[in-house]
């Protein structure tokens, strides 16, 4: 009979051994509880068809141990089913009129106790389900062998302190089998709850990568990862463009210094080999392509008493930055000039006033062949007062008078004067209007300023028959000027230097007159631009922005 007894504990265990096997696999989790429902359905079956009669008419009967391991891990659904099989099965088993009423006080007590415990302790809470386990399975145990005390009395009549131990020992057995069960169903839980988190934290790691990677190869950085011995591991796509035509597989598990070569920058240092020796941290000033980059060497590590394992190379693109750099340097420049020209000017003008007044007295009562010399001293001090004039225009700082005005009427007013001045050198001028041109905010008197300033520049970097043409064009977002010339041209290496005061490619020049215009294009919130070529020409063109738009 022990036999028979031992089959039903392994026929009681057989759903949480296959439960163990099934439930392996995260996306199987979604069907357990139907899988839980039919394997305990099966099993409480087989212990009925398998039940026992001990020599001493103890029904050895392990039903309830399925029925409660599937209706505490089927749910509310499974149990109800589970209840229901079991007290159909129950009912073809009951031989006596006081059975069915043990039976109906088993739906009455237990029942509510059951699925009360199954919302109370839905999840994974262990310890509440081991003690809900070794009561109900306790109770069960004994309720289901009391209902065949009678039958076992009968049959050994006079042990009943032998009934009672085995009774006992047969409510342990199925509080030990069921606490069994439920031990491998909690471990099968776990197992997968750890495999569904670790599949988590392996999609929000992947995840995560992949954005690191996005912003990595689509930063405007230039980013170079480099191993231990110096080989590329990994470049972006900003360093990419650098190296065109060569893509990303020619340039990865190649030295850096290939990649460098390929730049066209030559490392006064090796930079790279010294983060590798120890050093943490190198920073250097590259050109690449006329454009100035910042770049930083730093060591890998994965622990912080290791050694490197690599190097970061970061280069940004500071090109921008160094103008602004520069645009501030001119204008602390132009803030110089402003003071001196403030603090001197009127210290200069009025002596040389003074002297002018007697030069002309000298002049008028000197002989004729001495005249000459008097007008040279008279030229000379004009010259004087009209520099004089461009510092005192370049250090001023204050906010000039505007009108709405038409640009191509300023420049038919002035045409006059530029013809004469042209004439006077043999050259032409060819004046282009675009008649739709809008009114923009300027003071006349300035304006008429920098027209001359760039006409006369314009005339003076040309030798005869050359030809000056002023255009303007009405353009979306501003209304703008063009001066050019068929002079020499500029290179490449005084444009950027053009706008300094004091410097100049004239031989008598100041190089105050093209800093006044800017000075002057700045103060009506325009924006002055060269293009030229050596040997063709050069032209400036200003750009004044219409009332109620800004240009970016």
């Amino acid at each position: 009979m022990w036999k028979d007894s031992l089959l039903q504990i392994l026929i009681a265990c057989l759903p949480v051994f296959m439960f163990l096997v099934w439930h392996d696999k995260p996306e199987r989790t979604g069907r357990t509880h139907l899988f839980v429902g039919i394997g305990c359905g099966i099993a409480m079956l087989l212990n009925v068809y398998f039940s026992s009669i001990i020599d001493q008419g103890i029904h050895f009967d392990l039903r309830h141990v399925p029925y409660l391991i599937g209706s505490l891990y089927g749910g509310f659904p499974v149990a109800v089913i589970l209840l229901t099989v079991f007290v159909i099965v129950r009912l073809f088993e009951i031989t006596q009129d006081w059975q069915y009423y043990m039976l109906a006080g088993f739906i009455i007590l237990f029942a509510p106790v059951l699925f009360s415990s199954i919302s109370r302790f839905a999840g994974h809470n262990r310890r509440g389900k081991f003690k809900i386990a070794v009561i109900l399975s306790l109770l069960m145990g004994l309720s289901h062998n009391g209902a065949y005390w009678p039958e076992a009395a009968e049959m050994a009549p006079g042990d009943t302190q032998e009934l009672i131990c085995l009774l006992i020992l047969c409510s342990l057995i199925s509080v030990g089998v069921t606490l069994l069960c439920i031990h491998f169903a909690e471990l099968s839980f776990e197992r997968i709850q750890l495999q569904l988190q670790l599949h988590d934290v392996s999609m929000k790691y992947r995840k995560e990568m992949r954005r690191l990677q996005q912003f990595i190869d689509n930063s405007p950085l230039m980013v170079v990862f480099c191993d231990s011995k110096g080989m590329i591991t990994h470049v972006n796509d900003m360093t990419l463009t650098f190296v065109l035509p060569k893509g990303r597989h020619d340039i990865l598990h190649q030295p850096f210094t290939l990649l460098l070569d390929k730049m066209g920058v030559a490392a006064e240092t090796n930079s790279l080999e010294r983060v590798l020796q120890g050093e943490d941290r190198l920073t250097e000033i590259l050109r690449l392509h006329g454009r100035v980059f910042y770049t930083v060497y730093c060591s890998l590590r994965d622990m912080p008493s290791q050694g490197t394992d690599g190097v970061l190379f970061i280069g940004h693109d500071v090109t921008e930055l160094q103008r602004l750099k520069d645009e501030v340097d001119r204008m602390e420049r132009l803030s110089l000039v402003g003071q001196m020209a403030a603090s001197i000017t009127h210290e200069i003008r009025n002596p040389m006033a003074v002297i002018r007044g007697f030069i002309q007295l000298l002049n008028e009562r000197s002989p004729s062949e001495q005249q000459s010399y008097f007008r040279i001293v008279l030229d000379e001090l004009d010259r004087a007062n009209s520099i004089i004039n461009d510092f005192l225009s370049l250090a001023q700082n204050r906010i000039v008078e505007k009108e709405p005005s038409d640009l191509n009427r300023l420049l038919n007013d002035l045409l006059p004067l530029i013809w004469a001045d042209a004439n006077m050198r043999g050259q032409i001028v060819d004046l282009r209007l675009d008649e739709s041109v809008d009114l923009i905010p300027m003071n006349s008197k300035e304006m008429k300023q920098l027209v001359l300033n760039l006409s006369r520049n314009g005339m003076e970097a040309m030798k005869d028959k050359g030809v000056l043409r002023l255009e303007t064009f009405n353009l979306q977002d501003a209304v703008q000027l063009r001066v050019s010339d068929t002079g020499t041209g500029i290179p490449q290496e005084k444009l950027e230097r053009l706008f300094e005061p004091f410097f100049t490619t004239k031989t008598n020049g100041t190089g105050l007159g093209l800093a006044l215009c800017l000075s002057i294009v700045e103060r009506h919130n325009g924006k002055i631009q060269v293009e030229s070529t050596v040997g063709k020409g050069t032209t400036f063109i200003v750009s004044f922005d219409k009332p109620g738009l800004t240009t970016v």
